[in-house]
């Protein structure tokens, strides 16, 4: 459904020292520097995978969406979405398509929200029968009822993010890139805007490619990641595998009646230690949780027992790390 080969894009951008003097000789002669924003990208993408494309600040993840989305014209490369070459096809390849991006909006910002919809609809010529069976799912899931009729500038952030996904799919896309949706947002409405992507991701078997630095979002929906850093592809794979080679440690967390010796359990390392609460860090290849928690039953007198996997965020950073980005 989507195939890149090779796509480059670089950018040009002026240089100048700070000063009155520089200013004014910025004015007849300018250096510049150039930037790769990608770098020889490549990657195919089946129909209805949930895919997250992460990657540090100004790795190149917008500029591969906004390359995807018709946005962009790369370098070099190309790049094949449903037959269409984005940029090339733009008229009629963006009726496939929705596109949200979390600091921009397509939404009318004077105007109702409702009346955004309604233009939308009329710019994608969208049937009126389809298009009230379409809001009318839209504003029940992403619970929208309460703001349909009031301005965007009204609206708080999180209103206008779920606001903006339903604009998106009002005329019912098969891809949606999604570039930072869940940015600034509260928890309740991160899961809201997490459950629903999920539903069109089932039921319609609407493709996603999701940009984030909420890792959180990640874990939630996507079951492959592809990891850019410094315009390069780093890693494209499944997030279990990631566990297995980063995250095979777990954490143990007791809370027990008031104990002043340090407690000592084979296989496992103290994170923290105090009278009453222990962590501890093992690897369950190596000790069977179950041995840890009846070592810890035997020294003291629990009261409860948390067993938690090492947190995505953590393995995303050792991947950085390895790859020094």
């Amino acid at each position: 459904m989507i195939q890149l080969e090779g796509i480059s894009k670089s950018y040009k951008i002026a240089k100048r020292s700070t000063g009155l003097r520089q200013a004014a000789k910025s004015l007849f002669y300018r250096e510049h520097t150039i930037i790769d924003a990608l770098k020889d990208i490549s990657f195919s993408i089946k129909p209805g995978e949930i895919v997250g494309y992460i990657g540090p600040n100004g790795a190149g993840k917008s500029t591969t969406i906004k390359i995807m989305s018709g946005i962009l014209v790369p370098d070099t490369g190309s790049c094949t979405i449903m037959g269409y070459t984005p940029w090339k096809d733009r008229i009629q390849y963006v009726k496939n398509i929705g596109v949200v991006f979390g600091q921009r909006s397509q939404l009318w910002w004077d105007v109702p929200v409702m009346d955004s919809f309604e233009l939308l609809k009329d710019i994608y010529k969208v049937p009126l029968q389809e298009y009230k069976a379409t809001i009318d799912l839209l504003i029940e899931t992403l619970e929208l009822q309460e703001i349909v009729q009031s301005p965007v500038r009204q609206l708080s952030l999180g209103q206008r993010m779920r606001s903006e996904i339903a604009a998106s799919l009002i005329h019912n896309p098969k891809i949606l890139f999604l570039d930072e949706p869940t940015i600034g947002l509260d928890a309740v409405s991160k899961i809201a805007v997490r459950q629903f992507i999920k539903t069109i991701n089932k039921e319609k078997g609407v493709t996603v490619i999701l940009t984030t630095h909420d890792m959180n979002d990640i874990e939630s929906l996507a079951d492959r990641v592809i990891l850019i850093g410094k315009g390069s592809l780093l890693y494209d794979g499944h997030l279990e595998k990631l566990r297995k080679r980063f995250g095979t440690h777990k954490t143990i967390t007791a809370d027990y009646g008031k104990n002043t010796i340090p407690i000592q359990i084979p296989g496992t390392s103290i994170l923290s230690w105090s009278p009453e609460r222990v962590i501890l860090s093992f690897d369950p290849d190596q000790t069977k949780t179950s041995e840890v928690i009846t070592h810890l039953s035997d020294q003291v007198k629990l009261l409860d027992v948390t067993v938690e996997s090492q947190p995505i965020e953590d393995i995303i950073v050792q991947l950085y790390k390895e790859y020094k980005i």
